[in-house]
């Protein structure tokens, strides 16, 4: 807590660490290691993930989604990335990524919470954005 009594943002280490495991949720995701994607989800009744086309309650749900997606998620660049550390237990992480060669932007969204196991995602959410007007 900082003197104002509320939470202290973007503590530094927890930051760093933060940046790190979402480069990991990268790099699984890119090269579809399922293993380690279900990692780094809570494994829990309590975790959601909006997809684009899905909404997946429960751990259980989320990981029978990916084993039953053909080819993993299409690849992507990331082109922003917005971390924010809320205390010291809890994150947000919040990019913009383009799929490769598509022209839509697409958006994630992920709250990260530090667990006795580690830091795990409890709640995503995956969408694009329309095609304008």
């Amino acid at each position: 807590m900082t003197s104002s009594g509320f939470p202290l943002l973007n503590d530094p280490d927890i930051l760093r660490d933060i940046t790190a495991l979402s480069d990991r949720y990268e790099r699984a995701l890119g090269e579809n290691e399922l293993q380690e994607l279900d990692r780094l989800f809570y494994d829990g009744p309590e975790t959601v993930r909006y997809g684009v086309g899905e909404n997946l309650y429960g751990f259980e749900e989320i990981k029978a989604f990916r084993r039953n997606r053909t080819g993993g998620s299409p690849p992507r660049e990331v082109l922003r990335r917005v971390i924010t550390v809320i205390g010291r237990d809890v994150a947000t992480v919040d990019l913009e990524f383009r799929r490769i060669g598509a022209e839509r932007i697409g958006r994630q969204s992920q709250t990260w919470f530090r667990t006795p196991e580690g830091w795990k995602i409890i709640a995503a959410h995956v969408s694009l954005m329309g095609t304008g007007s």
